[in-house]
């Protein structure tokens, strides 16, 4: 999941929208069934102090398909005072935990402004927002423990939605519309904007409001009080995490697998022999396909499909009920290579199947390896089914680690 605003240093969006329609489609066209693509052989690691599980599956709507779920727990700051969600999207495009207000059941502390108002966030996404205030909890996962976390709690009913926000497109505020009870951002940034919004003028993207009685107005949002990657504040194992997850070589109800903190902080976590790819400017790699070169690639693990090329430049027809996807006459094998600003390359094999074929051959599953849409970018989006079967690494930016300092990718 990406957000929609180019800052300075990279671009997000997020593709969940669009799965959701899909979703809608689920009791007519069902789901699953799928051929599995070349994955590199890997292991997950079970155990540790820095080691989280989590789960591919249906989700807490019961129809999300190609979705990693964990569970986080929220402490109103330096209080025993504790929640745990379970029903969290894992999400290596974004930074930041988003927490549903519906999913929340204790108070947590409101986030002034420097003239004492309420701030709150419009996060844009390609086809609607978030909106709700962000507040400070204290965010333990696992072992790990991050103290006085600025998060976003999603809420259109909070505060009034500013026009500037809701025209962005459609609302995602609640468990039907986002699909999930929150987000679990732990992207390649410590923080969900950066330099942009800790700045005035038009150079300000518009994420952070200030929201006195009279309306809500856009602020200056210093780097401290952006929604924060968790991750970064941990005392140890801060520097990036590891998604794991086996191979999906059948269409399955749900699998599981690990979300690791740190990367060569711990003798679970080590590279291993991956190779780093480094990102550019804009937190992206290039992907190369058919002799062309496309810049604006990245890992996704919070999109549901491979999102790549349009289906005129890709030679593959959409679906003609889920048009967001692709639906070849048969299973194309393919072959992409990913490229880091530090030179590194790699072939990427992967297979994209009729979707409109697998959601019929299988009413139960919610895991398959080989889903593929369209993409208006130009790059590659790579979701959930490039991580199966591999290891993946995303390091922080600035963050030391054995392959380099942050941010980059590994796998």
């Amino acid at each position: 999941m990406k957000p929609s605003i180019t800052y300075s240093r990279f671009t997000h969006w997020n593709l969940f929208p669009t799965i959701a329609a899909c979703a809608a489609l689920w009791p007519v066209l069902g789901c699953g069934g799928s051929s599995s693509p070349h994955v590199n052989s890997n292991s997950v690691t079970t155990s540790g102090s820095n080691v989280q599980a989590i789960t591919v599956n249906s989700g807490p709507t019961g129809n999300y398909t190609n979705g990693a779920f964990t569970s986080v727990t929220v402490c109103a700051p330096s209080t025993s005072t504790c929640q745990t969600i379970d029903g969290i999207l894992v999400d290596t495009g974004s930074s930041g935990l988003r927490i549903l207000s519906s999913a929340l059941t204790i108070a947590l502390s409101q986030q002034k402004s420097s003239d004492g108002n309420p701030v709150v966030e419009c996060l844009p996404f390609v086809s609607g927002f978030t909106w709700g205030p962000v507040q400070s909890g204290d965010i333990q996962i696992t072992g790990e423990k991050a103290t006085a976390v600025p998060i976003q709690v999603i809420s259109a009913t909070d505060f009034p939605i500013p026009t500037s926000c809701s025209d962005r497109g459609a609302s995602e505020n609640t468990l039907n519309t986002l699909g999930a009870n929150g987000i679990l951002g732990v992207g390649n940034f410590a923080q969900d904007c950066g330099a942009a919004c800790a700045t005035t003028g038009a150079s300000n993207p518009g994420l952070y409001y200030g929201c006195p009685s009279s309306g809500c107005v856009v602020i200056a949002e210093s780097l401290a009080q952006q929604v924060q990657n968790p991750v970064a504040l941990f005392p140890t194992d801060n520097n990036g995490v590891i998604l794991e997850l086996p191979a999906a070589t059948t269409p399955q109800a749900s699998i599981s697998g690990s979300l690791v903190f740190g990367i060569g902080t711990q003798s679970n976590n080590g590279l291993n022999g991956a190779t780093v790819y480094a990102l550019n400017d804009l937190g992206n790699f290039t992907t190369s396909f058919n002799n062309q070169s496309y810049d604006q690639s990245f890992l996704d693990s919070g999109s549901t499909a491979v999102y790549f090329l349009t289906a005129s430049t890709a030679g593959i027809p959409v679906c003609t009920d889920a048009t967001f996807f692709y639906c070849p006459s048969s299973t194309q094998n393919l072959t992409a290579t990913t490229q880091g600003s530090n030179g590194s390359s790699g072939q990427i094999k992967f297979s994209v199947a009729n979707a409109d074929n697998l959601f019929n051959s299988n009413l139960t599953a919610f895991v398959f390896a080989d889903l593929a849409g369209p993409n208006t970018l130009a790059g590659f989006d790579w979701g959930l089914p490039f991580f199966y079967g591999r290891n993946v690494f995303t390091a922080i930016e600035g963050k030391s680690t054995p392959g380099g300092s942050g941010p980059y990718w590994a796998y």
